[in-house]
C-alpha cells in the first residue's frame, strides 16, 4: 500500500513531511529504549540471583556441594532423560509431520490436528493418568515414556509448518537427478527442517529440565524435583541454591548448542514466481501401517490420559464437583491467566518495537536477556523471587504482584515473538503518513500500528494464558496464602492419592487448554502460508 501526500500543507499548516524531515516516532525512541532496558534488567533478576548465591556461598562450600555423589546422580538422570527423550520426540514429530504434509495419508487434515492435541494435556496430568493405568511406573524409562508422549508436539508443530511451506521444486530437482523418495527426503528435505528440528529439540530439552510434577509422581529424581525437596525441607538452603546453579548452567549450555547448531545456511526461496503445489508421495501398502501408527500414538498421548481423567470423574461421583471446591480454583486460574497474559503482552511491546523499528546489536542484546531468563525452570525463577522479595521488599513476599511478575519473566518470549511478527506487518510508513496528515504521534500509533498489531498480540496473549493455566512450580513457591489454582489443587489432591478428587481439576485444565492449543496450531499453519 502506497500513501501519497499531494501538498506540503494540510489544514493550513506546514507538515513535517513537507519540510523533508521524518516524523517523530510514537512516544519517542529514547523513552521506549529506557523502558526496554528496565525490562531487560528486571528479567536478569533470576540469573543475578543464581550468580550472587554462588559467589556468596564461597568456592570451597560451593565446590563441596556441587561436586558430590548426589549431584552426579541427578546429572546422570538428567542427561539420560534428555539423550533418550529428545531423539524420540524428533523421530515422532518429524515422522508425523512428513506423513501429514507429504504423503497420501487418508484423513491427513484430521491427523494434523490430533497430533497437536497432546499439547493440551499438562505433563503432570499425563503422568497422573499413566500412574492410574500402570501403578508400578517409576524410574528413567517411565519418565522417557511420559515426557516423549507429552512433548513430541513441540517438534511436530514447527516441522509440519516448515514442510507446509517448503517449495516442492527442490524435491522435483532431486528426483530429476535420479534420487528416490527416501534418498531425496534424507538428502534434500531433512536439511530444510534443520531450524525447526533444533528449535523443537531445544524446547523439549528445556521442558525436561523444568518439569517437576510429572517426574515427582513417578519418583524419578531430577534437578527440579531435588531442588523442590531441598526447598520444602530447608527453605532456600545452600544445597538447593547450588543445585539451581548447576541447572541454570545446563540450560545455558543448551541455548548455546541450539544457536551453534542452526548453522549459517539459507533456507529461504530466492526469486519470483508462485510456489508449486506439493506432490504427495503415495503410501500404497504402507497406508494401513501409517494409520495404525498414528492411531496408536494419538491413543497413548491423548486418548489414554483423557480416558483415565474421565474414569476417575465417573468413580468420584457428583460430590467431587462441589462448587465451593473447584469454582474458586477455576476463577483464580482464569484471573491469574488473564492478568498475567495482559501484563506480559504490554511489557513485551517496547522490546518488540525496538527489535522491528530499530534493529541492531542493542535491541538484540535486550531481546536475548529475555530468552535467557525464559529458558530457566520455573523453580529457579520462583526461588529467585522468594529470596529477592524477602530480603529487599518483604511486604511483597507471597503477593499476587510477585507471582504475576514471575509469570511475565517465564513467558515473555511467547508474547514477544508474536508482537514482533505483528509489528513487522505494520509498515512504519503508514504511521508516518498519519503523522504527516496532522495526527499526533501517540494517536497515530494507536489508530494505525496498534490496530494492525492487535491480532498478533492477541495470539501471543493466548499462548501466555495457556502457559499460566498449566504452570505449577513457580505457583507453588510464590502464590499468596489461600491461592487455589487448578494446577495447585490438582497437585495437592493427586499427592494425597485422591485421584478422583484431582480429576475435575485435570479435566478443566484440558478444556481450557484445548482451544489455546488449536490456536497455536492454526497460527503455525498461517505463518506457513496455508
Amino acid at each position: 500500500m502506497t500513501t501519497q501526500v499531494s501538498a506540503p500543507e494540510v489544514s493550513g499548516r506546514t507538515t513535517t513531511a513537507g519540510r523533508g524531515k521524518r516524523p517523530r516516532p510514537p512516544f519517542g525512541v529514547s523513552a521506549i529504549a529506557a523502558l526496554a532496558v528496565l525490562i531487560a534488567l528486571f528479567s536478569l533478576v533470576p540469573l543475578g540471583y543464581v550468580v550472587f548465591m554462588t559467589v556468596a556461598t564461597g568456592w570451597e562450600t560451593a565446590a563441596a556441594l556441587i561436586f558430590r555423589e548426589r549431584v552426579g546422580e541427578l546429572l546422570l538422570n538428567t542427561v539420560l532423560l534428555t539423550v533418550f527423550t529428545v531423539p524420540l520426540c524428533l523421530v515422532l514429530g518429524v515422522g508425523g509431520a512428513w506423513l501429514v504434509e507429504r504423503t497420501s495419508l487418508r484423513g491427513h487434515k484430521v491427523w494434523a490436528v490430533l497430533l497437536a492435541a497432546p499439547l493440551a494435556i499438562p505433563a503432570f496430568v499425563n503422568s497422573y493418568a499413566w500412574v492410574s493405568a500402570v501403578p508400578s511406573l517409576q524410574g528413567l524409562f517411565s519418565g522417557v515414556l511420559i515426557a516423549t508422549l507429552s512433548y513430541f508436539p513441540l517438534v511436530y508443530i514447527p516441522a509440519a509448518a516448515t514442510l507446509g511451506r517448503l517449495d516442492p521444486a527442490i524435491e522435483q530437482s532431486a528426483a530429476s537427478l535420479g534420487l528416490g523418495a527416501w534418498r531425496a527426503f534424507f538428502r534434500v528435505v531433512l536439511p530444510q527442517l534443520r531450524i525447526a528440528m533444533t528449535g523443537g529439540a531445544l524446547l523439549v530439552a528445556l521442558h525436561l529440565l523444568a518439569e517437576y510434577g510429572a517426574f515427582a509422581m513417578i519418583r524419578f529424581d531430577t534437578f527440579t524435583t531435588a531442588i523442590m525437596v531441598q526447598y520444602q525441607s530447608t527453605f532456600n538452603g545452600t544445597a538447593g541454591n547450588m543445585l539451581a546453579s548447576v541447572l541454570v548452567f545446563f540450560c545455558l549450555l543448551l541455548l548455546l548448542a541450539e544457536v551453534r547448531s542452526r548453522g549459517t545456511a539459507r533456507y529461504a526461496k530466492v526469486g519470483s514466481g508462485a510456489q508449486a503445489k506439493a506432490l504427495r508421495l503415495p503410501l500404497h501398502a504402507y497406508q494401513v501401517p501409517a494409520q495404525l501408527f498414528l492411531a496408536a500414538l494419538t491413543a497413548l498421548a491423548f486418548g489414554l490420559p483423557l480416558a483415565f481423567v474421565l474414569r476417575w470423574i465417573m468413580a468420584g461421583g457428583a460430590e467431587i464437583w462441589a462448587a465451593d471446591e473447584f469454582l474458586p480454583a477455576l476463577l483464580q486460574t482464569l484471573g491469574y491467566g488473564l492478568g498475567g497474559a495482559l501484563v506480559t503482552t504490554v511489557v513485551a511491546f517496547p522490546m518488540a518495537y525496538l527489535a522491528v523499528r530499530h534493529p541492531g546489536w542493542f535491541s538484540k542484546a535486550l531481546e536475548l536477556s529475555n530468552y535467557i531468563t525464559s529458558s530457566m525452570p520455573g523453580i529457579v525463577v520462583g526461588l529467585a523471587f522468594v529470596t529477592v522479595s524477602i530480603r529487599l521488599v518483604p511486604e511483597m513476599y507471597q503477593t499476587a504482584g510477585v507471582l504475576i511478575a514471575a509469570y511475565v519473566l517465564l513467558f515473555l518470549p511467547r508474547a514477544l515473538v508474536n508482537i514482533r511478527a505483528g509489528l513487522a506487518q505494520a509498515p512504519k510508513e503508514l504511521d508516518e503518513a498519519a503523522q504527516a496528515l496532522g495526527t499526533p504521534p501517540l494517536l497515530a500509533f494507536i489508530r494505525v500500528t496498534l490496530r494492525l498489531t492487535a491480532p498478533a498480540a492477541a495470539g501471543g496473549a493466548a499462548l501466555v494464558f495457556l502457559a499460566i493455566v498449566n504452570e505449577l512450580t513457580a505457583t507453588l513457591l510464590l502464590s499468596p496464602n489461600g491461592t487455589r489454582t487448578l494446577a495447585t489443587e490438582f497437585w495437592t489432591r493427586s499427592s494425597e492419592i485422591d485421584y478422583a478428587g484431582a480429576a475435575p481439576y485435570a479435566l478443566l485444565m484440558i478444556v481450557i487448554s484445548a482451544p489455546m492449543t488449536y490456536l497455536l496450531f492454526q497460527q503455525s499453519k498461517k505463518v506457513a502460508g496455508q
